[in-house]
């Protein structure tokens, strides 16, 4: 019985087709980490470099040091269960430092990561539309350290008495004849 012979092209398609794959699987041997599925599908040595790495976030008592008033205000409303990043993002132990260091304001719309009405949410707990709701808005309307508050009206503010006018130093000019 006779071998079959295969055409040039199909040797060579084959040929190429066997270097790709054990390019591919060398590569695969060399470039894969040792720790890699050791866990899971990543690589299991990340979880010790990662947990030797310096935490970013200041947190909430290192905000509270810096901003006392703020924090009491907190802790006496309903969101005293939050981290000051929840809203105003992460802060840096550094950032915090500074003299003049104010926390970034939080974004509009920020409130409604949890105050968006979801069905899977406790009927107590306070929910709102965003197309109901001045949608976006929240801190025109409320305190975000207070929820239950409604901030001052500006139009309610008293007046302040214009200013006297200063006598002038100028010598009155005399009317012309």
């Amino acid at each position: 019985m006779k071998t079959p012979k295969f055409p040039p092209q199909i040797n060579r398609l084959l040929l190429l087709i066997f270097a790709i794959v054990t390019s591919f699987l060398v590569a695969r041997t060399l470039l894969t980490p040792a720790s890699f599925g050791e866990y899971g599908f990543y690589r299991g040595n990340a979880l010790i470099e990662l947990a030797g790495l310096e935490p970013t976030f200041a947190g909430k008592v290192a905000c509270g040091k810096r901003f006392p008033e703020a924090l009491a205000t907190l802790e006496k409303g309903p969101h005293k269960t939050l981290s000051c990043e929840g809203c105003h993002g992460p802060m840096d132990l550094k950032a915090l430092a500074g003299k003049d260091a104010k926390p970034p304001k939080p974004p509009e719309g920020v409130c409604l990561r949890c105050h968006e009405a979801n069905p899977s949410r406790p009927e107590s707990f306070p929910q709102i539309d965003p197309g109901d709701h001045y949608e976006g808005k929240c801190l025109e309307c409320h305190l975000p350290h207070e929820p239950d508050e409604v901030p001052p009206d500006p139009a309610d503010a008293p007046e302040e008495p214009a200013p006297a006018a200063a006598p002038s130093t100028q010598p009155a000019e005399s009317p012309q004849p």
